[in-house]
């Protein structure tokens, strides 16, 4: 029989760790008497970072004794106390490769449902003094896992703990933790883990999502979110400028095409490039990305690109670069495209934001979509307003399409009705005056305030965030679960002598800086550097990461439980073994 043996509490607090503050729960201490578990919590527990942990489906975290055991002998360790591992409840019993999601137990007064395993973070790694432990605990199929509370009761040390219903599929908690974790997942048991209920919403978004995956996409969308092809050349290629239009008074567009004239791999519509210029012979390479605005599959790339005051290499673009010209150019990269499926779309940009969705707009006109389209695009006045005539005609190409032009400042001979329709900014109550649909795909690219306002206000307003698609020129915002808020600078080199190894250089912050052997990964280095990054595991597990390796190679140390998709890297656990120009 099972039986209970600790239950374990702790609320959240300020911990020390690397120079930042992080606000955890991860320390649980065992309580004496019995405890209230309510359909949130124990009484007396919390967490931190709701975001990542509690709710519903994650109200109490289990461990084993059996475990203790193991990691006792592993780890060579004799200190542990109960509530090491952060759960609330450590058992006697209930394996992970015994229990199975949608078990049902019954536990004093309480009545608990298994719904998903736990999800490693570095947190784990803190309390046990091992920073590898978020690795160990999947690669050793000893995830602990989570209960929902169905009835609310008391519970205490030493309760017995009886099994009230078996899940509809004999799927455990470590299969399913490994099947979304470690590579090769069966399609089969694949469908077996979707059709349990009480699957947390989360894990079956992650796990439809590797069903989903063809045979074309490497990598592991179920982490990652998305599924993207590798890109068609490693590093960079020489493209020729075949044209340059000018586009509005500040844009200008350039069509690249093979030397050879031999047609290039067709793009994905909302994909980049990364450009290598080098802007004065004697000083080293800039490198920038550059949103592709034309057709997808059409034989030549371009890319339309606004003149920024003090732009160093819009500048160059602008005044330098002319038909004839050969420039050092990436594949196409990125995974904010145009998904398929029958809902709205509605593409909404601001100024040279509009960019990666012209060229969504014109794969719908291509395609003769029967989607409803809206075009929602804002700009200061017509003379800033790119692709006006363009995006007119593309829009004639579908039966269902909608325009709304907001200009912020109108100039007097610009006419209401004829190049715009309305004064002042795109925002929710303009769509919902408008009649735009709240389940449609949305898809938005602009200044990084803009995309903040209208990401949250469309959440507010009813749209479903899995629908909400964004592209951010320049540095992305940072993913750092826990990890107390404070400003920071614009990135820079790290504090310090240089270093002596090979360029890294991050493109999207506009920054490059020798590596340096004292920083452990390509994550501590950019830390150093306030380069905005994304991370959770920091072991090579989660893979929330995983971003576009634009150029170069790199060696890992630990090695990931799964590699990422070809052509990116996990800045977690690798280093450059030569120079490398990374989407960040």
């Amino acid at each position: 029989m099972a039986r209970l043996v600790s239950v374990n509490v702790g609320l959240p607090r300020d911990v020390a760790w690397k120079g930042e503050t992080v606000h955890t729960a991860i320390w649980k201490q065992p309580v004496t008497g019995r405890r209230m578990v309510r359909r949130l919590n124990i009484d007396g527990d919390g967490q931190g970072d709701l975001a990542g942990h509690g709710g519903e489906n994650r109200a109490v975290m289990v461990y084993q004794m059996d475990s203790y055991r193991y990691w006792q002998s592993q780890l060579h360790r004799s200190d542990f106390t109960y509530g090491q591992f952060g759960e609330n409840f450590t058992v006697d019993g209930l394996a992970d490769n015994e229990v199975c999601i949608g078990d049902r137990y019954r536990i004093g007064s309480a009545l608990f449902e298994v719904t998903q395993p736990r999800v490693t973070c570095y947190r784990v790694g803190i309390r046990m003094g091992e920073p590898s432990m978020p690795a160990l605990l999947v690669s050793n199929h000893r995830p602990g896992f989570y209960f929902r509370v169905l009835e609310e009761g008391e519970v205490g040390a030493g309760d017995e703990i009886t099994k009230a219903a078996d899940g509809p599929e004999p799927v455990t908690v470590a299969e399913i933790d490994a099947l979304l974790y470690l590579p090769g997942p069966s399609h089969d048991r694949l469908e077996s883990a979707l059709r349990i209920p009480a699957l947390s919403p989360g894990w079956k978004g992650s796990l439809q999502a590797l069903l989903n995956q063809g045979a074309s996409v490497a990598g592991n969308p179920g982490l990652t979110g998305s599924a993207v092809p590798p890109p068609a050349w490693p590093g960079f290629r020489s493209l020729r400028v075949a044209k340059e239009d000018k586009e509005s008074s500040n844009v200008i567009s350039l069509y690249f095409e093979s030397p050879d004239g031999s047609p290039l791999p067709a793009a994905l519509p909302g994909q980049f490039l990364v450009l290598r210029l080098r802007v004065k012979p004697d000083a080293p390479p800039l490198l920038r990305n550059y949103s592709m605005s034309g057709a997808p599959g059409a034989n030549d790339y371009r890319v339309s690109v606004k003149h920024e005051v003090n732009g160093v290499c819009s500048s160059f673009l602008h005044t330098q670069v002319h038909a004839g010209d050969v420039l050092e150019v990436s594949a196409p990269r990125g995974t904010f495209t145009l998904r398929t499926g029958d809902a709205p779309v509605v593409l909404v940009s601001a100024g040279i934001g509009a960019t990666p969705v012209m060229a969504m707009l014109h794969a719908l006109a291509l395609d003769a979509s029967t989607r409803e389209v809206w075009w929602l695009y804002g700009a200061r006045n017509s003379s800033e307003h790119p692709f006006a005539k363009e995006s007119r005609e593309l829009l004639k190409a579908l039966q269902r399409a909608h325009s709304h032009i907001v200009y912020s400042k109108p100039e007097p001979e610009d006419k209401v009705g004829v190049d715009y329709d309305s004064t002042g900014h795109l925002d929710i109550p303009l769509l919902d005056e408008l009649g735009v649909a709240r389940n449609a795909d949305f898809y938005l690219c602009g200044p990084p305030a803009f995309l903040r306002s209208l990401s949250e206000g469309l959440k507010k307003w009813g749209a479903d965030s899995s629908r909400i698609h964004s592209e951010l020129f320049g540095p992305e915002e940072p993913i750092t679960p826990g990890i107390a808020p404070t400003t920071r600078p614009a990135p820079h080199p790290p504090a310090g002598t240089p270093g002596h190894g090979p360029q890294v250089s991050f493109t999207r912050s506009s920054l490059t800086v020798p590596w340096d052997s004292r920083f452990a990964n390509l994550l501590e280095l950019a830390e150093a550097c306030d380069v905005p990054v994304k991370w959770s595991c920091r072991t090579g597990v989660c893979h929330t990461c995983e971003c576009a390796l634009i150029g170069g190679t790199v060696k890992y140390q630990p090695e990931p439980l799964e590699p990422p998709a070809e052509g990116n890297l996990l800045i977690c656990c690798s280093q450059p073994s030569a120079e490398v120009e990374i989407d960040l």
